[in-house]
């Protein structure tokens, strides 16, 4: 079991990206990039469109990130992400995306580790993304 979990950690990182909409979930992904950085593993992605499958996802374990639309249908990344923080032990980081900057408020409300507004900002939403897996690494450069 520990060789796959090795395995995993040398493939990157495992974010799991949230929306019913497919056109966000691109522009997260054109955003991020492929990689944290030159040289590091490729990134894995897992897509879901639905609260339960995020849910699924990260009982399942293994997730490093999660990316959260606080716009989508239904069921919300905002509320998603308060749920899961208050009902996963260890629950991996959260990046929540708001629909502008003035709900702030709200991804602090849902436990959130950051948010990104609307209009995504490809630089930002990127480092944010490197920020909360590599926490160490964006402390030394800020």
């Amino acid at each position: 079991m520990s060789t796959a979990n090795t395995a995993d950690r040398a493939a990157g990182p495992l974010i799991v990206l949230y929306s019913d909409d497919v056109e966000a979930r691109r522009q997260v992904r054109l955003a991020v990039g492929g990689r944290l950085r030159h040289g590091a593993p490729e990134i894995r992605w897992h897509e879901v469109a639905t609260a339960a499958a995020v849910i699924g996802v990260v009982e399942a374990g293994g997730v490093d990130l999660l990316v959260l639309d606080g716009e989508a249908d239904k069921v919300g990344g905002l509320g998603l992400a308060r749920q899961l923080k208050d009902e996963i032990y260890n629950c991996p980081p959260a990046l929540v995306l708001t629909g502008r900057p003035e709900d702030a408020w709200l991804a602090t409300w849902s436990n959130a580790d950051a948010f990104v507004s609307r209009p995504l900002d490809p630089i930002e939403v990127q480092a944010v993304v490197a920020e909360l897996l590599e926490p160490s690494a964006g402390a030394a450069a800020g």
